[in-house]
């Protein structure tokens, strides 16, 4: 009963996102930083990831248990089983939002940054498509095949770094003790269609690090994104995108311009499909290899896994202050938009 009121207080407090971002984002997040980040870097594996596979453990031994009891009438000890399992999951949600989860609820990055409203027209979005495009194809040129060939390893520093650096231009983009560390889980997530994930229990960013090598510096700092308090996806793409593109590392650069350019070509294809296939045209042959080479790696694990994974997530995004769900990713395109008036990409 306590749990449950205690989630209820969390969700009343989540309405007023002035004092989530004042107690919680701004008071007790960072606090919780201090103390989980430098505990958990203190491994080179995913402790989070070891949990998740205890409980799943955990919750196929209960399914196992109770059934075992409904084919033997043992309606009593069946309840208080069902009991259990339902105060683990109070405990679970309170920690979710305790630990991480309310950072969804504080004010749009948009208002933390002071960028003006995200209103924008088809010139707009082709300008900056061009302007991403040019870019993308610049940095191609400069990554050589040593790059390509980055150890994990390097590609976490140069992330790690990148995201140290923006608190210079804004403390709202501070990170504590930030890390990355390669899922357990990678085999798993290459069917669930998952580049990383953040746990916010324990305060973990962890990458797939089977992707292709140019994805991953972007994904990097993408995760850290969340872990420095980003909720929204939008958000954390935007962040991970920033950071990225005023990097010193060739290959994250690259990897954050190749990754706009994708988010926007999506965008345009929706607004004026004859300008996007016009500039579609002035990508780079090696940019365009890059992108059918990412393209064919997710095909090659496409299936009903993915398909069922993708309709819960987009549901448990539009639970949690993001209306658009799997929509909102692509969404970074206003905070993009946005930013260029007041900054140079």
């Amino acid at each position: 009963m306590s749990l449950a009121l205690f989630i209820f207080l969390m969700m009343l407090f989540a309405g007023h996102p002035g004092g989530v971002e004042r107690y919680y984002s701004q008071g007790l997040y960072p606090f919780i930083c201090r103390i989980f980040h430098p505990l958990f870097n203190i491994f080179s594996f995913s402790v989070g990831d070891i949990i998740y596979s205890l409980v799943v453990t955990w919750l196929i031994y209960i399914l196992v248990r109770f059934i075992r009891m409904l084919l033997k009438k043992q309606w009593e000890p069946g309840a208080i089983v069902i009991l259990n399992l339902l105060i683990g999951v109070e405990i679970g949600i309170a920690a979710f939002y305790l630990f991480w989860g309310m950072n969804y609820y504080r004010p749009p990055a948009s208002v933390l940054l002071n960028l003006r409203d995200s209103d924008y027209t088809v010139a707009d979005l082709a300008a900056v498509t061009s302007e991403l495009i040019d870019s993308a194809n610049a940095c191609r040129e400069r990554v050589s095949g040593v790059d390509m060939k980055q150890s994990d390893k390097t590609i976490y520093q140069a992330a790690i770094k990148a995201v140290d650096q923006l608190e210079d231009s804004s403390p709202i983009f501070r990170a504590y003790h930030p890390d990355i560390k390669p899922s357990l889980l990678t085999p798993l997530l290459n069917y669930l269609g998952t580049s990383g994930y953040y746990n916010p229990f324990t305060s973990e960013s962890q990458i797939n690090y089977q992707m292709p090598v140019f994805t991953r510096p972007f994904v990097a700092c993408h995760e850290l994104s969340h872990q420095m308090g980003f909720g929204p996806e939008d958000e954390a793409n935007f962040v991970g995108f920033i950071a990225g593109i005023h990097s010193c590392d060739r290959l994250l650069r690259y990897s954050a311009y190749s990754e706009g350019l994708q988010e926007f070509m999506f965008a345009l294809r929706h607004q004026d499909s004859i300008a996007r296939k016009e500039l579609r045209k002035c990508i780079s042959p090696q940019v365009m290899a890059d992108f059918k080479t990412e393209r064919a790696y997710w095909l090659a694990y496409e299936g009903r896994v993915e398909r069922i994974s993708s309709v819960f997530y987009d549901n448990f995004l539009k639970a949690n202050n993001q209306p658009y769900g799997l929509r909102t990713y692509n969404r970074m395109v206003l905070l993009v938009l946005a930013y260029r008036e007041k900054h140079q990409l």
